[in-house]
């Protein structure tokens, strides 16, 4: 495990990272933190094995966690008092609870009284707000209280000592990290990742979320800059590592794909000597990659020399079915649409053969699992139509993943699709959004509308493949148009898909779907 005395190398990327922590985020930013609250209204959900931002965890004395994050003032004799909980929202402490003020553009210090008022028995306090650390109750003071948390997520996870099952990739690690949950659950008492909270706060988060008789700890990371992935597994120490896959997520930052596929692989570096590493055998960057890790591998994939191969896809709206080359007379169901959730499902499944699950177990988890964040949805229009609706996240492997899977779906109609620019793309932007172009077949895709900045080169690039009348492109400021438009041609048997990223604001033609008839 990463030492809890760390040496002068480890502390000076702790302090830049958490400097990071305190500039960008992109799942959470600290500067909207008021006190921990914040998480919980940023995030529109609870933490885990929380109600209102409060999670508890095996009870421990103040003595014991003051040693835990080597607390400055380690001379105070504290008092026998048990920490039932912890929160960073004062407003939402229980009695009982450690309060753990983070610093952002709001200081959490300044609500200790709110803390107190609503039971706390204890706080973390950073030592050079020392002058105001308050007389009334236990004081643990620490040089940073984020890296104070992440030494308390460490210490507990020693205590539980959990088989540790960590999951990245640019994209589908959510999803996998609720199907390996789901799997393992059939055997083992297993704690995850909620939903995608997968950075530096959120994953001490999950670890101080379980409970004592956890057997396996299923962690999803995510980063978007060199060094996130390698300070969380030094942080965790998986016995298995998984990445999912190699997008162009985050390429405005890392320039090209060979970069992003180096910042994965910082997941093997806390990987355990006998641990196992398990990988997309798909993508020759991984391959590649892989040959410097001493650790046993096994790759999922659709290529036949993979360590499990996925054949015979077959999906609909509802659903995904696939085989796969270990188990050849099963059939596997995952309640999913999409060819591309197969290789999720394949990973999960090498994860369930590494901890010796039974086959038929797995594929029963599999058929009955519930991920905890699916954002694409099928929904229906006003007029009746099939919406296929993923209007908050895109890059162009999410991307082009989904149009295959749109265009693999029957229908009595016509396929439309309504794709807005993808963003943080950089300097190729216009060629990642002209690459779509490959995906979208005027005999399977009939219509294309278009609506951004950037999607006006993949415009160009369709006008030489479709009728001038199917390829109809609307500048960012003219949605307005789009939608009128677009509900002009829509019919009842159509199917429609609308992806894009947040930021060009999609459900906004969603919604005028949804309502049309209501006019």
């Amino acid at each position: 495990m990463l030492s809890i005395n760390p040496p002068p190398l480890t502390l000076l990327f702790l302090k830049w990272y958490n400097f990071y922590a305190r500039s960008k985020f992109e799942l959470l930013n600290l500067a909207t933190i008021r006190d921990s609250g914040a998480l919980v209204s940023k995030l529109g959900y609870p933490l885990p094995g929380t109600t209102n931002g409060e999670f508890n965890f095996m009870k421990m004395q103040v003595t014991e966690i003051a040693k835990a994050v080597q607390a400055v003032n380690a001379e105070q004799a504290w008092p026998d008092v048990n920490v039932t909980g912890v929160s960073f929202d004062s407003r939402r402490l229980q009695a009982g609870d450690l309060f753990i003020p983070l610093v952002g553009e709001n200081d959490g210090h300044q609500f200790i009284q709110s803390a107190i008022d609503h039971g706390a028995v204890a706080t973390l306090w950073a030592s050079d707000h020392a002058d105001s650390a308050p007389s009334d109750l236990p004081v643990i003071q620490v040089a940073d209280t984020l890296s104070a948390l992440q030494q308390l997520g460490q210490y507990y996870l020693q205590k539980i000592n959990p088989k540790v099952v960590a999951v990245t990739g640019s994209n589908g690690k959510t999803t996998t990290k609720d199907m390996v949950a789901s799997v393992l659950s059939t055997q083992f008492n297993v704690t995850k990742t909620h939903a995608n909270f997968n950075n530096q706060i959120g994953v001490p988060i999950t670890l101080l979320s379980m409970e004592p008789n956890t057997e396996v700890v299923v962690v999803e990371m995510g980063m978007d800059h060199f060094g996130e992935l390698d300070f969380l597994s030094r942080l965790v120490q998986p016995d298995v590592a998984v990445i999912t896959m190699i997008g162009e997520a985050h390429i405005e930052f890392f320039g090209t794909r060979d970069k992003i596929a180096d910042a994965k692989m910082e997941i093997v570096h806390g990987l355990k000597e006998d641990g196992t590493f398990i990988f997309n055998g798909d993508e020759p960057l991984l391959q590649e990659r892989a040959q410097t890790v001493t650790q046993r591998q096994r790759t999922f994939g659709l290529n036949a020399d993979n360590t499990l191969a996925g054949s015979d896809v077959d999906t609909s709206r509802a659903q995904t079915s696939f085989k796969a080359s270990l188990w050849p007379d099963e059939t596997y169901t995952i309640p999913m649409m999409g060819a591309y959730n197969v290789n999720n499902a394949l990973a999960a499944l090498l994860v369930a053969d590494t901890f010796h699950i039974r086959p038929n177990e797995a594929r029963a988890a599999l058929a009955s699992f519930v991920p905890t964040e699916n954002r694409t949805e099928w929904l229906t229009g006003s007029q009746g139509e099939a919406i296929l609706s993923d209007v908050y996240n895109s890059n162009p492997t999410a991307a082009r993943r989904v149009l295959a899977a749109f265009a693999a779906v029957p229908t009595k109609g016509k396929r439309i699709a309504v794709l807005g620019d993808m963003l943080e793309l950089g300097e190729q932007s216009d060629a990642l959004h002209t690459s779509l172009a490959s995906e979208l077949d005027p005999d399977q895709i009939e219509s294309v509308y278009l609506n951004g900045q950037h999607v006006a080169a993949l415009a160009t690039a369709l006008r030489a493949k479709y009728a001038d009348d199917a390829v109809h492109y609307y500048p960012t400021d003219e949605q307005a148009q789009l939608i009128t438009d677009l509900e002009a041609e829509v019919q009842p048997d159509d199917q429609v898909l609308l992806k894009g990223s947040h930021g060009i604001h999609l459900e906004n033609v969603l919604s005028a779907l949804e309502r049309t008839s209501e006019k």
